[in-house]
């Protein structure tokens, strides 16, 4: 398993939790990207709803987050926009990663619930862990619906997650919302660097101020983005693994089935909706990637002995 940070103790901290926060923009680079965000939301073209590819008028999307959105160049460029003042300074915490998805998210008054989930899988993380860095452009609070997650969650749940995969834990969404979520109250500037496999959630904005953030996904820069992709009109205990890279993310409609990607392989799917005592269970249980396999284990497996 290859190290996530530069940095030993931030290491240590994100395998622990799933997450670290850090010192990110300063007042200069948030107010850039705040007027950045207004000049290039001009050129939205609205965003992609389920509604429109499975039918499911009961399935409102109510923030506002450029991956979906139907303007290609809108995304691209908010994406190299990111990109250009980010990297200078996620290259010196990062230990080799790349970016291949960025997003504003922008909540209004009364709306902008994101749902609980995790973000999808990116890359085989039985080998890597590919990380998202949220940025608040704004104070971050309960009331304007801060990220939420559920420390040391990651690793443990979902292991092929991806847009059509059903989740194992869609019928305890409601009890870990009440139950196991810790708010990350953030300035402005800061950042908490998560693992995309953490389970987390953000409430509505209850303010009448604007709540902005910015969300970039990256991989190890040795690493293929991969997409898992089902199609339960086939099958729904297998599931595609579709190489990928930078412009599937730029083109993709995650309510469309993907076309023409490289198909690597095809891998058995047999998840089921688990309880909430279980839930309890696996986060205090042992991850499904090798990092945390018994010393002694590792070194038979190494060397063929301990």
């Amino acid at each position: 398993m290859r190290n996530v940070f530069i940095d030993k103790k931030l290491e240590k901290e994100f395998q622990e939790n799933g997450f670290v926060r850090v010192p990110f923009l300063n007042k200069e680079k948030v107010d850039y990207l705040k007027n950045t965000f207004f000049e290039l939301v001009k050129e939205s073209g609205g965003i992609n709803v389920p509604g429109e590819v499975l039918g499911d008028a009961n399935y409102e999307v109510t923030y506002d987050f450029t991956f979906i959105d139907k303007n290609i160049d809108y995304k691209k460029k908010t994406f190299r926009k990111i990109n250009e003042v980010f990297d200078p300074i996620y290259n010196d915490i990062l230990d080799n990663y790349k970016p291949i998805i960025g997003n504003f998210i922008r909540k209004k008054k009364d709306a902008g619930e994101v749902p609980l989930h995790q973000n999808w899988a990116f890359a085989d993380e039985e080998k890597c862990s590919t990380v998202s860095i949220w940025v608040p452009l704004v104070d971050s609070n309960v009331d304007n619906g801060t990220l939420q997650v559920v420390p040391k969650s990651h690793k443990r749940f979902g292991k092929t997650r991806g847009p059509i995969v059903p989740w194992e834990l869609e019928e305890i969404k409601g009890n870990i919302i009440e139950n196991h979520l810790v708010p990350l109250e953030t300035k402005a500037g800061d950042a908490v660097i998560l693992d995309d496999s953490i389970v987390h959630y953000s409430a509505i904005n209850k303010t009448e101020g604007l709540r902005l953030t910015i969300q970039l996904i990256l991989i190890p820069n040795e690493f293929p983005s991969i997409h898992y992709h089902m199609n339960p009109s086939i099958s729904n205990e297998k599931i595609e693994v579709l190489e990928v890279d930078h412009e599937f993310y730029m083109n993709f409609n995650p309510w469309k089935l993907p076309e023409g990607e490289k198909r690597i392989k095809e891998v058995g799917f047999n998840e089921k909706p688990i309880s909430e005592k279980d839930f309890i269970k696996r986060i205090k249980g042992p991850r499904f990637d090798k990092y945390h396999k018994p010393i002694l284990k590792r070194a038979f497996e190494k060397f063929g002995f301990s």
